[in-house]
């Protein structure tokens, strides 16, 4: 799984270095790797089991399109020679392994190109990776943030601090979850948190950005046969080589290669079998699907597009869990008293439906409730149990419980507002 600079994170930089500049910047990414592997360390790695498939494709798809998209500006401005560079790239990238699989495509596109480019005298007509900037030519050197080491900063760190190291862990989990199904091998979610907050720390000493995992580097690594984390090392050695020692060269890389290798990243990224699923999938796995994509893509942050997708993802699932709420009622012909049966999840959403099934006006002595089929989840819950029982006894009723499970009646008797007399003496099916 590479780890390096991403939008998503670069996003939430933007008002601190302009407010406060790059310093606190640095400050900022130190926080945030000891905020990670605090997270690693309080297991909160777990919470990954809260994100469906259907966000995890939409995250997937959203991304595919986002790179796809970010290739379409280096088109601007430019001629048929863009194009056709670009077309020749991805002919080798999808023709080559037809012949052979000993060498990575896309790396054969960007040396083959790059030559073409050079030999022929390109770099005037087609834009190349040193039109977007200058690289750097020294090794990094150990600096530590020159900010005041009081409560101010903390106070102005800490708000861009969290969220990044939230969207960073967010952003990283999702890969590592994409790359363990692409690769068959599990993961451990904690240790990766606090690998990602080691590596931020690192980076904040040497003057770098917070990172976090990005998903297209990644699948180019897979796709290019590594599966080992030896790969990610490598990565890093050999771009550090590259941009160091070899700035000259690397800056001689026509743009057209590059977009030819994102397309390629885009089209393998893409979950095509999503398209087709759409019919055989349920109607509210599409549609988290789908909102994930739209706000993804309408906002440019991945971290917003998975909390909408799970917010939804929730919803869903408590409606389809309150649905299974139900209310069975029995009285013996001549007899002053009806045994409510009830089975299911009470919680906030299913607490009406449990409160709309009983008939307070019926005239009888003794209702006797029983929940030995159900389970109290909250205060909703309770809370509905408390105006059934009130409101029976206003007409005059005795009401009885039966059959509650000893965790819903700790919750019961620590926040149940009706006494005991006549209710909660019968509470366990004693």
């Amino acid at each position: 799984m590479i780890s390096a600079a991403t939008g998503a994170m670069a996003l939430l930089m933007v008002t601190l270095v302009r407010d406060h500049g790059l310093e606190y910047l640095l400050a900022a990414t130190l926080l945030t790797g000891v905020l990670q592997i605090l997270a690693g360390a309080f297991k909160l790695g777990a919470l990954m089991c809260f994100v469906s498939r259907s966000v995890v494709i939409g995250f997937v798809n959203a991304l595919a399109i986002l790179i796809f998209l970010a290739q379409l500006p280096e088109f601007k401005g430019q001629g048929l020679l863009m194009y056709g560079m670009v077309a020749a790239g991805l002919v080798i990238i999808y023709g080559l392994p037809r012949f052979t699989k000993s060498v990575p495509s896309p790396l054969v596109c960007i040396v083959v190109l790059t030559a073409v480019s050079m030999a022929m005298g390109l770099g005037d007509s087609i834009r190349t990776v040193g039109d977007m900037g200058d690289l750097p030519s020294t090794l990094p050197v150990f600096l530590f943030p020159q900010v005041p080491l009081n409560l101010e900063t903390l106070m102005i760190i800490l708000p861009y601090a969290v969220p990044l190291a939230v969207v960073g862990l967010l952003e990283s989990l999702m890969t590592a979850t994409i790359v363990d199904d692409l690769t068959d091998t599990p993961s451990n979610k904690n240790r990766e948190c606090t690998g990602q907050g080691i590596a931020n720390i690192g980076c904040g000493l040497v003057g770098g950005m917070a990172s976090c995992a990005m998903i297209g580097q990644s699948i180019i690594n897979i796709k290019s046969g590594g599966r080992g984390r030896l790969s990610t090392f490598a990565a890093g050695i050999i771009l550090l080589i590259l941009v160091v020692a070899m700035g000259g060269l690397v800056s001689q890389i026509p743009m057209a290669a590059l977009v030819a290798v994102m397309f390629m990243v885009s089209f393998g990224t893409f979950s095509w079998s999503s398209i087709k699923e759409i019919k055989t999938n349920p109607k509210t796995a599409t549609v988290v699907m789908l909102v994930t994509v739209v706000i993804t893509v309408w906002t440019h942050n991945l971290a917003l597009g998975v909390g909408a997708g799970v917010l939804l993802g929730a919803l869903f699932f408590a409606y389809k869990i309150s649905g299974l709420v139900r209310v069975e009622s029995d009285r013996t012909e001549g007899s002053q008293e009806r045994i409510y049966k009830v089975y299911g999840q009470v919680f906030f959403v299913s607490a009406s439906r449990f409160g709309d099934a009983f008939d307070f006006k019926e005239a009888l002595e003794k209702i006797t409730i029983d929940v030995s089929r159900a389970h109290l989840w909250d205060l909703s819950a309770v809370n509905a149990l408390d105006r059934i029982v009130l409101k029976f006894r206003r007409e005059g009723t005795e009401v009885e419980l039966i059959g509650m499970n000893q965790a819903s009646e700790t919750l019961v008797l620590r926040v149940a507002k009706f006494d005991r007399p006549g209710a909660i003496d019968q509470l366990g099916g004693h």
